[in-house]
């Protein structure tokens, strides 16, 4: 198994895997209009295949925290997927742990996600610099986390949204060469 950078040949399979992992109505919750109209970081986004098929994969957007007087960049983590049949395998960890790392060298140092904060507070992920935040949707408090390199603060409160103007936010992720994913 290994593990690439998405890029746009991957989309279709990507949409595939998530319609498999995820309940029919996955388009309708929050974290989806977070993600209108732009498109996933490529190069931070990563795929996993075996002999060739689409197993796994983590997305990476742009989004923003608008205080009412300037927006701070902030980077949107989801959906994170896994193959059903490979589900329970680690799959997802070894994604989140391989993206984090790139994330962090291309100094991605706030990044946001509506999730299990058991799953992903062992990723450093946690609400307590959102929960004052307003997102565009239903959310349970307690799942809008955020992960931030040291020393960096956020607006107390804000509203969460899809970027305003993607070329004003765009940061083009340092490439990755392919990565083995340990057994």
């Amino acid at each position: 198994m290994h593990l690439y950078p998405a890029g746009a040949a991957d989309s279709a399979d990507i949409e595939l895997l998530l319609d498999a992992a995820f309940e029919p109505g996955r388009h309708t919750r929050t974290a989806y209009r977070l993600r209108d109209g732009v498109a996933p970081y490529r190069g931070l986004s990563l795929v996993a295949r075996e002999r060739g098929r689409l197993v796994g994969s983590i997305q990476y957007w742009p989004c923003e925290l608008w205080d009412g007087a300037s927006a701070r960049h902030l980077t949107l983590l989801g959906p994170v997927a896994v193959a059903p049949d490979l589900q329970g395998t680690g799959l997802g960890k070894r994604l989140m742990r391989a993206s984090l790392e790139v994330a962090d060298a291309c100094r991605h140092d706030a990044i946001v996600l509506i999730g299990d904060p058991e799953y992903y507070g062992r990723f450093g992920f946690d609400a307590a610099a959102t929960a004052d935040w307003d997102v565009p949707g239903p959310v349970e408090r307690h799942r809008l986390l955020a992960r931030l390199a040291p020393g960096v603060e956020l607006p107390a409160r804000g509203q969460l949204r899809a970027v305003s103007s993607v070329r004003a936010w765009m940061r083009l992720p340092l490439p990755i060469r392919e990565v083995a994913l340990a057994a």
